[in-house]
């Protein structure tokens, strides 16, 4: 399991596919962005914003300047509708932060190759397929064999077990296990898993789950979803999971992300 863990860590492209950065686990702040705001939503449920705030450019940028080495752009429009409605504001973010050696990883609204191939040539370090990976596997693979699998994750996102797609408003029959085996002898890199019982509701997270999927693939998977402690982000790094993206509690001030870096740093 020693080996697994240290190969999952290889995870992030600095800027191209073939540069490959090795790292521990991660506190990656989240930005996700619906009608030009940044934005934290319960349960991804639109309507029930808790942090609304009007300037995602300057959000992504304090995170970095609070330490950030990646950050996670999320188009809750493009995941929701299909429509990347935020598209000229993660440019933005993009252009920005790379400057800084900020990786990027961006997901929400990523439907075909093209879309995919836009965000890899702008910069993007990662990009994050949700429903277009469960409704076309194919294109993992295209898109692996063209950009090289550090390039692409794919999103599972999980509701009592079984795999949730468009904006969690559709749920599959689907485990995360299965999928995630699926996606990672498609070419993969990594996974982020969701766990949206938990997820937004600042209530602690259950482990297990992103434990059993970790130790079902041999890629490095990003855990998500219901971080309310310092103490949840120590519990997630020992499941083995490369990282964890937190939205929420940091918004809402359970903790700092200097806090959050110096916990897991010593822990």
């Amino acid at each position: 399991m020693e080996n697994i863990r240290k190969d999952k860590q290889r995870i992030f492209p600095q800027n191209l596919p073939e540069t490959l950065v090795y790292m521990v686990f991660e506190v990656i702040p989240a930005v996700d962005m619906r009608g030009g705001k940044c934005v934290q939503l319960v349960q991804g449920v639109p309507g029930s914003e808790i942090v609304s705030l009007d300037d995602p450019l300057e959000v992504a940028l304090d995170w970095v300047r609070k330490g950030a080495k990646t950050l996670h752009l999320v188009d809750l429009d493009g995941a929701i509708e299909g429509k990347r409605k935020n598209a000229p504001i993660i440019e933005k973010i993009v252009s920005t932060c790379r400057e800084k050696g900020v990786r990027i990883q961006v997901g929400g609204g990523i439907r075909s190759f093209e879309d995919a191939s836009a965000l890899l040539k702008l910069g993007v370090s990662r990009v994050i397929l949700g429903t277009a990976a469960l409704q076309n596997p194919e294109l993992v693979k295209r898109l692996s064999s063209a950009f090289g699998n550090e390039c692409i994750t794919v999103a599972l996102d999980a509701k009592n077990g079984k795999i949730s797609i468009k904006g969690w408003t559709e749920e599959c029959a689907h485990t995360p296990v299965e999928m995630g085996r699926k996606f990672e002898e498609l070419g993969a890199g990594s996974l982020l898993f969701t766990n949206i019982d938990t997820e937004g509701l600042m209530q602690g997270i259950n482990p297990a789950p992103t434990k059993e999927l970790v130790e079902s693939v041999s890629i490095p998977v990003i855990a998500s979803g219901g971080v309310s402690s310092l103490q949840d982000l120590k519990v997630l790094k020992k499941t083995g999971a490369a990282g964890v993206v937190v939205g929420s509690a940091l918004y809402t001030g359970r903790f700092t992300l200097e806090a959050a870096i110096e916990a897991i740093l010593h822990d």
